[in-house]
């Protein structure tokens, strides 16, 4: 089994493009939040309208407090994110405390990991992949892991995810003997 890959830039963007036609505004909110927090899929459904909004305008930035870890990590949020967010937050009457994504059954609480899983599992069908060979964890991986690839700098992803030990934080970005040989080519001495 192992570990669900990242996805590609271009499987983003399709699936972005897919959800703009199709004016699904919460599924790009989510999606664009997925990506840019790096959360886990507990963490993102236990954000509240407070986490990533400040005086009815999407943050930028905030602080959460992992689950799993008790652990602060920095969540970011783009321009881009900011703009999905702010556009499903128009359509719905969501106050401070509230989910950003209700649940489809008690709209008081958060969706369900599984209702998530279920919209992942919609949004790679729609681009033709194969929902069994990623899961949620597989957008936590994707910003990570382009991270990595365009800084080369494990530090830092392992700062944006949260990891205490670097030890986890090698596992994300997929990095394999391939990798390694490739970055000590590129130094010479």
């Amino acid at each position: 089994m192992g570990p669900k890959p990242p996805l590609k830039a271009k499987e983003i963007w399709s699936i972005r493009v897919r959800l703009q036609v199709a004016h699904r505004t919460l599924d790009l909110a989510l999606l664009n939040l997925a990506l840019d927090s790096k959360l886990r899929a507990c963490d993102l459904g236990a954000l509240r309208i407070d986490d990533v909004t400040l005086n009815g305008r999407a943050r930028s930035r905030d602080t959460i407090m992992q689950q799993k870890t008790g652990r602060p990590v920095q969540l970011e949020i783009t321009e881009q994110t900011r703009e999905a967010a702010g556009r499903w937050l128009e359509t719905k009457n969501l106050h401070k405390g509230k989910p950003p994504v209700p649940s489809r059954i008690n709209r008081a609480r958060p969706m369900t990991m599984r209702q998530y899983a279920r919209l992942l599992a919609s949004w790679l069908r729609a681009i033709r992949l194969d929902p069994l060979a990623y899961g949620t964890h597989s957008l936590r991986r994707t910003k990570a892991s382009m991270t990595y690839r365009t800084t080369g700098n494990l530090r830092a992803v392992q700062l944006r995810l949260g990891h205490s030990k670097i030890e986890s934080t090698v596992r994300y970005p997929g990095i394999d003997v391939d990798d390694a040989l490739l970055i000590a080519e590129q130094v010479e001495i």
